[in-house]
C-alpha cells in the first residue's frame, strides 16, 4: 500500500501531494468509463446488465496473503472463510492439516511468544548475514559492499527527511498554539501581526511554503500527516534499516529450513491489520448492504494468511502462505506486497509451481517505486529463477500469475498512478489503485493508494468471473482477464516523470482490467469449451 507516509519520503518542503485531499469519485473503481466518465472496471455495469437475472455457480475462496484481516469488520464478517472442520478455541488441530484453530486462516509471522510487527528489509537481513561471515567470496564481497552503500544511503536519507518533517510538525504546532486551534488555513497566516514571536514568524514562513500546495488543508490535517510521516521514518531507522534488529525469535521456527511448514499461530488479524483489511474489502466487501462500501465480487469468501509485517516479508513465509492457501481451497490468491531483494526465491518458485499445478490464480502488485521492472527487481515474480542466482531471470514463467500496475482516476496523461511500477514484458495489466475507499479495522473505512489496492481489484474481478464460470482454469482465467482489458491509447506521463510515453508501453496488454468485458469473454470461452 502506498500510504501518505511513503509518499513523503525524500520529498522537499514544497513537493507535498496528499491523495487524502484529492476528489476521487465515490466508488470509482467499480464504475464505467462510458457512462460514469471515470476509468473503473465496469463491475456495477456488469451486475446491472449481465448478472441481474443470473445466479453464480459457486462461491470462490480468495486468500489474502497480507498483514492480517479484521474478520469482525461489519462489512467483512459475513464473507470470511470459516474452516468447516476446525473447532474454534480448543487449541487442537481438528482437521489434521497441521494448524490448530485456523478458523479464518493462519499467521506465519507469529508464535507462542506473540506476533512479529516490525521487521527489517530483505537487504538488511542479507547484509547482516554477509557481515557475520569471516570469509566472503569475491562475489559475496561485491554484493556486501553494494548492500552496505544502499543501507547507509537510505539511512542518511531517512535521517535528513525526519529532520525536515519534524520542522514542519513543529511549525504547525507553533501556529496551532498561536491561533488556539488547528483549524487555520493558508489564508489565515495574514492575520499574524508583526508583534508575533520569532518562533511564530518562522513557523508562518515555513507553513506558507507548504500551504501553497494545499491552500484548503487545515493545520490539524497537516499535523496528522506529519505524525504519520515521522512514525514512518522512525520505523525505517529503528527497524527496517537496522542490521542489529531481528524479531524472528518470536516465531520460534528454524528459519534456515525452508521445508519447515508447521509454525506460526492462529492470530490471522495481528497487531496491525489495516493493509490486509483494506485489500479484503476491495475484493469482496458485502455488496448492497447499505453500509460502508461495495467490493468487486459478490460471491466470495476471504481467507486471511498473515505473512507481511511492517518491513519486508520473508520468502519462507510467502512460500508457506501460498501452499497453505492452495491446500485449504483458495482458487485466487492476492499478494499485495513486494521487495527489491530475494533470499530464497527457489522456495517461492516451488510454491508458485504448486499453485499452478493445482489451478490457483495468483494476483500480484507490481510495486510503488515508479520503476521499470523489466529492468529492475520486484520480488516475488512470475519469472522462475535460472540456476542458483535469484537475480538472473529465467525464460520460463508462471501461467497462473497476473502482475498489476496502478491506475489513477484522473485519466488523460495522468492515467497511470505516479508511483506505479511498470514494464512492457513484466506487468500484465493495470487496475484502479489511487484513492480507493475500503475497509480498515474497527468497522471503519478509508481511502488508500498503491498497487496494493490495484491487485485486489483484479483479484475481485477474477473471483467474480470464476464464480459464474467455474469451468475456466487458472490459465484460462488469466487469458480471459488480459484479453478483455479496456485499452488506453493515449500518450501518458511515464510514472514518476513528466515525460510522455504510450500507455501500451507500460504493460503487456496496454489496458485496464474490465469486469463487464471479462464476463462476456468468459461466456464465449466456456461456450467453445462445451461444444
Amino acid at each position: 500500500m502506498l500510504s501518505l507516509k511513503s509518499k513523503l519520503m525524500g520529498l522537499g518542503f514544497v513537493a507535498l501531494s496528499f491523495s487524502a485531499f484529492s476528489q476521487a469519485p465515490a466508488n470509482w473503481f467499480n464504475l464505467d468509463l462510458s457512462s460514469d466518465k471515470v476509468h473503473g472496471v465496469s463491475s456495477e455495469k456488469a451486475y446491472k446488465e449481465l448478472l441481474s437475472n443470473k445466479k453464480p455457480k459457486k462461491t470462490v475462496l480468495v486468500a489474502v496473503i497480507d498483514s492480517g484481516v479484521d474478520y469482525e469488520h461489519e462489512d467483512l464478517k459475513d464473507i470470511m472463510w470459516v474452516n468447516p472442520k476446525e473447532v474454534k478455541g480448543n487449541g487442537k488441530d481438528d482437521d489434521g492439516n497441521g494448524y490448530a484453530d485456523d478458523i479464518h486462516g493462519w499467521n506465519f509471522i507469529g508464535g507462542k511468544a506473540g506476533n512479529v510487527s516490525d521487521e527489517t528489509l530483505e537487504m538488511t537481513r542479507i547484509y547482516s548475514e554477509l557481515k557475520a561471515k569471516t570469509k566472503r567470496t569475491k562475489k559475496e564481497e561485491a554484493f556486501y559492499t553494494k548492500l552496505k552503500e544502499e543501507i547507509e544511503g537510505k539511512t542518511a536519507q531517512m535521517t535528513m527527511a525526519k529532520g525536515r518533517y519534524q520542522a514542519i510538525y513543529d511549525a504547525v504546532e507553533a501556529l496551532e498554539k498561536h491561533f488556539g486551534n488547528g483549524n487555520f488555513k493558508l489564508e489565515d497566516l495574514s492575520k499574524i501581526g508583526d508583534d508575533a514571536s520569532d518562533k511564530v514568524k518562522k513557523a508562518k514562513e515555513l507553513y506558507g511554503q507548504i500551504g501553497k500546495q494545499m491552500p484548503e488543508t487545515t493545520g490539524a490535517e497537516l499535523k496528522e500527516e506529519m505524525e504519520g510521516a515521522l512514525s514512518y521514518f522512525k520505523s525505517q531507522l529503528e527497524f527496517n534499516l537496522n542490521p542489529n534488529f531481528d524479531p524472528r525469535s518470536i516465531v520460534g521456527d528454524d528459519y534456515a529450513n525452508t521445508a519447515e511448514k508447521l509454525y506460526g499461530n492462529s492470530d490471522c488479524i495481528g497487531p496491525d491489520a489495516e493493509h490486509g483489511t483494506h485489500v479484503a474489502g476491495i475484493i469482496g466487501a458485502v455488496r448492497g448492504n447499505g453500509i460502508g462500501m461495495d467490493g468487486v465480487a459478490n460471491n466470495v469468501r476471504i481467507m486471511s494468511v498473515r505473512t507481511v509485517p511492517n518491513g519486508d516479508e520473508r520468502d519462507k513465509d510467502v512460500a508457506n502462505a501460498i501452499i497453505y492457501a492452495v491446500d485449504n481451497g483458495a482458487e485466487v490468491i492476492n499478494m499485495s506486497f513486494g521487495k527489491g531483494y530475494s533470499y530464497k526465491k527457489k522456495a517461492v518458485d516451488a510454491a508458485v509451481k504448486y499453485a499452478e499445478k493445482k489451478g490457483v490464480l495468483l494476483v500480484h502488485a507490481a510495486g510503488n517505486d515508479s520503476k521499470h521492472i523489466d529492468e529492475e527487481y520486484n520480488f516475488p515474480t512470475k519469472f522462475y529463477q535460472s540456476g542458483n542466482d535469484p537475480y538472473k531471470r529465467g525464460k520460463k514463467s508462471a501461467n497462473n500469475w497476473i502482475e498489476v500496475g496502478a491506475l489513477s482516476w484522473k485519466g488523460g496523461a495522468d492515467a497511470p498512478a505516479v508511483f506505479s511500477n511498470f514494464g512492457k514484458n513484466t506487468v500484465d495489466l493495470f487496475a484502479p489503485g489511487v484513492d480507493i475507499n475500503s475497509t480498515i479495522p474497527g468497522s471503519k473505512y478509508k481511502p488508500n493508494s498503491g498497487t496494493s489496492m490495484a491487485a485486489p481489484v483484479v483479484a475481485g474481478v477474477a473471483a467474480l468471473v470464476k464464480s459464474y464460470y467455474p469451468e475456466l482454469s487458472a490459465a484460462e482465467l488469466k487469458i480471459c482477464l488480459e484479453k478483455s482489458v479496456t485499452p488506453i491509447n493515449d500518450q501518458v506521463n511515464k510514472p514518476g516523470t513528466k515525460s510522455k510515453v504510450a500507455f501500451k508501453e507500460l504493460s503487456i496488454t496496454g489496458g485496464v482490467v474490465n469486469a463487464y468485458n471479462a464476463l462476456k469473454l468468459a461466456d464465449e470461452m466456456v461456450a467453445k469449451k462445451t461444444k
